[in-house]
């Protein structure tokens, strides 16, 4: 079942190969399925890229119930929005609140019409794909179509997990358009804004890897996160992007520098064995973006 133009995955997490037939069959046409035959499993999946949009979870398993495996879930910041529904032969009213408290959405008693579990899977699908939708809208930049300082102070946040779990280094670049505000008074703020997407575009267009990322940080500023780049790495990637800039041939006829649009950047690196915060991170690629507007603008400057 198409919604919006995309087909949800269902994760079915039951130790019962019968259970998770009858369920498969019955969902098969209309979502993408996965299946987990128990809860060590189904962690296991969830921790994969394509996360499911919805996971049905039978309760009574053995090693780990249903309960554990929402418990889990509910408490790594990677999975507390995947909506949950118990499956369960479970009929008590105090079972049934004690599941809804751990966070589950629904939870559906056995034997079940297949008609309303229907329904009911494809109303919160709906309700969550909307509202991933509007979030996905709010960590956008309106003018420009990159992400966002929201999506990524987030994504920054994440990133920074993942390097605890799997050491790699983190790098950021800050840029600036040199003379934005010159641009701006004497082009006028329509022809302000066409720059700013323009720059936009070709910055991602410079960075090729699908893993980096790239937002508007506020005004005429952007930055670059790349995890798994050396030092020199990083250099070239700023190099690439300062590059992309005066390819683009922007007449700044304002501009002391240059007579075209020109950026400045600044790079710093948290390498695997050093004990930075992202905060720190963030002010030392602020400091070199500094360095590099006062040492003649157009260039990089690095913190290593």
């Amino acid at each position: 079942m198409m919604i919006d133009g995309y087909i949800p995955t269902i994760l079915i997490v039951d130790d019962k190969a019968t259970n998770i037939a009858i369920l498969s069959d019955l969902l098969k046409d209309d979502y993408k399925i996965k299946v987990a035959n128990s809860g060590q499993r189904a962690l296991s999946l969830v921790r994969e890229k394509e996360k499911p949009d919805l996971i049905l979870l039978d309760i009574e398993m053995p090693q780990m119930s249903g309960y554990d495996v929402c418990k889990a879930l509910k408490s790594s910041a990677e999975t507390i929005d995947i909506p949950i529904i118990f499956v369960t032969a479970k009929n008590s009213s105090e079972d049934e609140e004690y599941g809804l408290n751990l966070g589950a959405i629904d939870y559906i008693k056995k034997p079940f019409h297949s008609g309303i579990i229907k329904i009911r899977i494809k109303n919160h699908l709906t309700l969550k794909l909307k509202s991933k939708k509007l979030e996905e809208l709010s960590m956008c930049d309106s003018l420009t179509g990159i992400s966002n300082r929201r999506y990524f102070d987030e994504i920054l946040e994440q990133k920074y997990r993942e390097i605890i779990r799997e050491p790699k280094n983190l790098s950021i670049i800050m840029i600036d358009i040199d003379y934005f505000k010159l641009y701006n008074d004497n082009y006028g703020h329509w022809m302000g804004d066409e720059c700013l997407t323009k720059v936009a575009i070709a910055l991602k267009k410079a960075i090729k890897r699908p893993t980096d990322v790239l937002a508007r940080y506020g005004g005429e500023e952007f930055v670059v996160l790349l995890k798994g780049v050396d030092k020199d790495g990083a250099k070239q990637v700023a190099q690439s992007l300062i590059d992309s800039i005066s390819n683009l041939n922007l007449a700044h006829n304002f501009s002391p520098v240059s007579k075209i649009v020109t950026i400045s950047a600044g790079v710093a690196i948290k390498e695997v064995d050093e004990d930075i915060s992202k905060e720190d991170l963030i002010k030392k690629a602020d400091a070199e973006l500094y360095r590099a507007k006062n040492s003649g603008r157009n260039k990089f400057c690095a913190g290593f």
